[in-house]
């Protein structure tokens, strides 16, 4: 028996992607994406706000990399995803990230993270949030590498299955405390900030909930 779960953007296994640019003055940044995927087969598909910073550095630079997010940086990979760089500018180096220019593109890989797709920018739609980057360059750190040169999963270790129902159910905590809490809150500026809070959060949420292995079983997921 099958259950309909309507139109929801769920897609298994989920990877968590980072996506990072250089500013005007050189200062890399970065920002977590919840949607975006492989579009051809040397294209990358992002949906990311024209407001964000990192949005704004890659339409400037015409570049950017994507590296796939992992268990051993999940803390940093989030923190990049709720901090503004607009509001902290120095939130790349404050997330532990260490930058290394590419070879390729005019944008930065971040050197904890094994696995990256090096774009240049073919396209980005403000209306319907949707940037595409040419694919130039996948570089793989050989930490990751098995003896026949290919990525070990496990050396890898991407974040889609990392206590996945936990912490999903504390986003979904976070975005409910964001989302109630606005209403109440005195001041004008008050309630808008944490309403954008608590929508980056839903963000997080569909994000996190997409990271379930389906090879795992629900208690595998839970360890």
């Amino acid at each position: 028996m099958r259950k309909n779960l309507g139109a929801k953007p769920y897609c298994y296994p989920q990877p968590v992607f980072i996506l990072a640019a250089y500013g005007k003055d050189g200062t890399p940044n970065a920002m977590n994406a919840a949607w975006g995927g492989i579009s051809n087969d040397r294209e990358l598909s992002m949906c990311i706000s024209a407001e964000h910073k990192t949005t704004k550095n890659i339409l400037a630079r015409k570049a950017f990399t994507v590296s796939m997010a992992d268990a051993a940086h999940a803390a940093a990979c989030d923190y990049v995803g709720l901090v503004s760089g607009d509001k902290v500018p120095d939130k790349f180096a404050r997330a532990g990230f260490h930058a290394v220019k590419s070879e390729f593109v005019d944008a930065p890989l971040i050197e904890e993270l094994p696995i990256a797709v090096e774009c240049r920018l073919k396209s980005f739609d403000p209306e319907t949030c949707r940037m595409v980057g040419e694919i130039v360059n996948v570089s793989v750190d050989e930490r990751v590498l098995d003896k026949e040169g290919r990525v070990d999963v496990k050396k890898a270790a991407p974040i889609t299955k990392l206590n996945t129902s936990i912490i999903t159910a504390a986003e979904q905590q976070t975005m409910n405390y964001y989302m109630n809490i606005a209403a109440f809150y005195k001041s004008d500026r008050g309630r808008k900030l944490y309403q954008e809070i608590g929508m980056i959060e839903e963000q997080h949420v569909t994000q996190y909930g997409a990271l379930l292995d389906t090879k795992c079983t629900w208690l595998e997921s839970l360890l």
